[in-house]
């Protein structure tokens, strides 16, 4: 009697955080833990704004005391190749990445980078009118 009744009494405890997938994208968002959980809101770091897109793998906070309170804290990083310190925010077809003394900036087939080798726009035939209409010569600056 006593071994029937102590399988009972067990608590199964759910874990205070989940990977999950996205099923329904946009703030508040659907994921998958299992089951689907819905109307969960999506937080970041300050003065940064994300929106996860369906398929994609989150973190899921599960808050409250009894976990009725999830929120989605992140999304798992792929396989960037940054160095310490280095920043690289990615949209669906750009990026903006900081790196050592360098930002660079990728839209589709054009890109521009600045660092210590000045300016450099690379592209179509547009990237090389604006080369002409934003060279910044050394010694001078922009508006004078």
């Amino acid at each position: 009697m006593w071994t029937s009744e102590r399988s009972r009494n067990l608590s199964v405890e759910e874990p205070a955080a989940e990977l999950g997938t996205i099923t329904l994208g946009g703030d508040p968002a659907g994921v998958s833990l299992g089951g689907e959980r819905r109307w969960l809101s999506v937080y970041g770091p300050g003065g940064y704004s994300w929106r996860p897109t369906s398929g994609d793998r989150v973190l899921v906070l599960k808050a409250g005391a009894e976990g009725e309170s999830p929120c989605i804290l992140g999304m798992a990083q792929g396989g960037e190749n940054l160095k310490p310190g280095e920043v690289r925010l990615t949209g669906p077809e750009c990026s903006l990445h900081l790196g050592q003394g360098q930002v660079s900036l990728n839209s589709g087939a054009c890109s521009m980078s600045l660092g210590g080798e000045g300016l450099n726009l690379a592209g179509p035939s547009t990237a090389s009118r604006w080369r002409s209409l934003c060279a910044v010569r050394p010694g001078r600056q922009h508006g004078r």
